[in-house]
C-alpha cells in the first residue's frame, strides 16, 4: 500500500454518487491519502475519515460527517469504486 504516490481514479458509478451522498472529490482524495487503509468485501479497500460538518442533512442536524470510500490499489493508481457517507 503507497498511498503517497499513486494517483487516485474514480470509478463513473463513484462520481455519479458525490453529490447523492454528500460528499466531493477533495474529501476522499484526502481520507484515502492520509488514514490507514483495510481490506473489506471482494477483495476491496476501504478507509474512513471524520469531517467537522456541523449542519443539516436531509432534514436533520449532524456535527460530524465520515467518509468511506470503497476502492481498489492497480498497479500505479486507486480506483475508487463507491463511496459511503454516514452522518452523526
Amino acid at each position: 500500500m503507497d498511498q503517497t504516490t499513486k494517483t487516485i481514479r474514480f470509478s463513473g458509478h463513484a462520481l455519479s454518487q458525490l453529490e447523492y451522498r454528500g460528499t466531493s472529490i477533495e474529501e476522499i482524495t484526502l481520507a484515502i491519502n492520509s488514514t490507514p487503509w483495510s481490506p473489506t468485501e471482494l477483495g476491496r479497500l476501504n478507509c474512513r475519515m471524520d469531517f467537522n460538518f456541523d449542519k443539516e442533512w436531509n432534514g436533520k442536524h449532524y456535527a460530524t460527517k465520515q467518509v468511506r470510500p470503497i476502492f481498489v490499489e492497480e498497479k500505479g493508481e486507486v480506483v475508487v469504486v463507491t463511496v459511503y457517507v454516514y452522518y452523526f
